[in-house]
């Protein structure tokens, strides 16, 4: 599977307890059963074409808001977001083309404007992934919208697959524990999918993309918005851009930041990732070299640093690395780990420390605690939805599935791409989706929205999870006058709250509605 795609400021899932871990000194020194499971294997993702009459039923549904609990296992844990935020389900059609058929409930949850006689509508956001909980990530990242929460409400929600929104459930914590360890990746990926399908049958023909998008539609209906105003982060962008192809006119002041790629299909995306990863981890390396200098564990330069990485690895594959919990970690779960640590600038610190623990102490630690953020593994050894639902949202979207023949060809590719992550991840291919229980939709999003208002499309050229590139494609493949680019020059993955020029750029954009000029760049 691609590496799930969290936003970076917004993910305080992953960015602040990384950085919470304490520094080591060596620097500076990861049921319905057998007829569920039959529906699923049978069944393709039933996204209705065109859009299809709702009953009055649910447009017209009254929300019961009321104060909001601590999130979910689920969800991914947490504290309770405190005073000011509201929680509510809200109904949508488990399956489209039944619009008065059995329906799910959508988790929802909202802070208020500050300034009531200033406020403009609902800003609706998606924090990306796909699979991150969106009720619990925005009380998480709501400092940052703090001038935005002046005149919109904030708003976020858990996607249908996601979290507390019948939220997919594959394997229980031990097993997904085991299968994290296995040395039989294809053989791991299978289990897992066949629990997806014996636990989760039901749901997973209906979590795509195309749907999630029909509920955002629904969602502005109930919220009582004429036009959409939308903040779609990684993911977000790529709902939010099938969003706009199937409802341009309902398109409000809408905002796409880290932009995935609509014009690639899973393998240049994968290659695509292999290359901004590559490069992420490079600037990583040399500003460890510029830091450390003698110190530092990957080395004088980006060069020494792979063949140290690669050096790791090899050693992690003949005897996994000890932790303190029991656990240990595997040459995969470290790959996994350094991945999840590339992200933000903020994350390289625990980077550096977490392979020089294992090259200097045998252990494994640091990264093992990267890699179960990554996978949404709380200390109490417990999962939320987050990879379950990543693979069944992706799955049902994609409709590529490869040879192993296939795979092979791409390997020299991926090499060169990468000499750290490439050959893996060109292997990965093969068994991405191979055994999931539903057919996918398409090959690749269609967001093209003639007619539909001005959408702000920013790209960062450090971006290792979306390439920049991917923007620029994005805001051409809505359509002239929809799409308008903005590139950042700066790392991580995502710009709101991370740098000064597009942060003022987005606030004049949808609280002002200016319209910044196609093509701009922000040092």
């Amino acid at each position: 599977m691609s590496p799930l795609i969290r936003p970076t400021r917004s993910a305080v899932l992953a960015a602040a307890a990384l950085l919470a871990v304490s520094a080591l000194t060596a620097c500076n020194d990861g049921g319905k059963k057998a007829d569920a499971k039959d529906s699923a294997q049978s069944a393709a993702p039933s996204p209705s074409p065109t859009p299809t009459a709702l009953p009055a039923a649910l447009t017209g549904q009254q929300l019961a808001w009321q104060g909001c609990t601590a999130p979910s296992v689920a969800q991914g844990g947490g504290e309770d977001p405190g005073a000011g935020w509201e929680c509510a389900s809200m109904k949508v059609p488990l399956d489209y083309a039944q619009p008065s058929g059995e329906t799910i409930d959508l988790a929802l949850i909202r802070k208020k404007a500050t300034d009531q006689g200033k406020r403009i509508g609902s800003l609706v956001y998606n924090f990306g992934g796909p699979g991150g909980s969106g009720v619990q990530i925005l009380p998480a990242a709501a400092e940052d919208y703090k001038k935005l929460n002046s005149v919109y409400d904030l708003v976020s929600f858990d996607p249908r697959g996601v979290g507390n929104s019948a939220g997919v459930k594959c394997v229980d914590d031990k097993t997904r524990d085991e299968l994290n360890a296995s040395e039989d990746t294809a053989g791991s990926r299978k289990k897992f999918a066949e629990g997806c399908a014996q636990n989760s049958g039901k749901i997973l023909p209906h979590v795509g993309t195309t749907n999630a998008a029909r509920d955002l539609d629904l969602m502005r209906q109930v919220l009582g918005e004429q036009k959409l105003n939308y903040f779609g982060i990684s993911y977000g962008s790529e709902l939010g851009g099938v969003y706009a192809h199937l409802f341009p006119a309902n398109v409000g002041r809408t905002v796409f930041d880290a932009v995935v790629d609509p014009t690639q299909d899973s393998a240049q995306q994968y290659l695509g990732q292999v290359k901004g990863f590559q490069t992420a981890l490079e600037h990583a390396m040399q500003s460890c070299a510029k830091k450390y200098k003698a110190n530092c564990p990957t080395g004088p330069n980006a060069t020494t640093g792979a063949e140290r990485i690669n050096a790791m690895m090899a050693k992690l594959k003949k005897k996994p690395a000890s932790t303190k919990d029991g656990r240990k970690l595997t040459a995969d779960m470290a790959e996994t780990g350094i991945i999840a640590t590339l992200y933000s600038e903020d994350r390289w610190e625990h980077l550096f420390q977490g392979i020089a623990e294992v090259q200097q102490n045998g252990t494994g630690d640091l990264l093992l605690f990267a890699f179960d953020s990554y996978q949404g593994r709380d200390d109490k050894g417990r999962y939320d939805t987050s990879m379950a639902a990543h693979g069944a949202i992706a799955c049902a979207d994609d409709s590529t599935r490869m040879t192993a023949e296939q795979a092979a060809a791409l390997v020299p590719e991926f090499r060169k791409a990468s000499p750290v992550f490439g050959e893996v991840t060109a292997e990965e291919l093969m068994a991405d989706c191979q055994d999931w229980p539903v057919k996918g939709e398409r090959a690749k999003p269609e967001v093209s929205a003639p007619g539909a208002a001005p959408i702000l499309v920013i790209g960062n050229t450090g971006d290792p999870a979306t390439p920049v590139e991917g923007a620029r494609r994005m805001a051409d493949a809505l359509g002239k006058g929809v799409g308008i680019g903005l590139t950042v020059k700066g790392e991580g993955h995502g710009t709101y709250g991370e740098n000064s020029c597009a942060t003022k750029t987005v606030d004049a954009f949808l609280i002002d509605g200016t319209v910044p000029a196609d093509g701009g760049t922000c040092e």
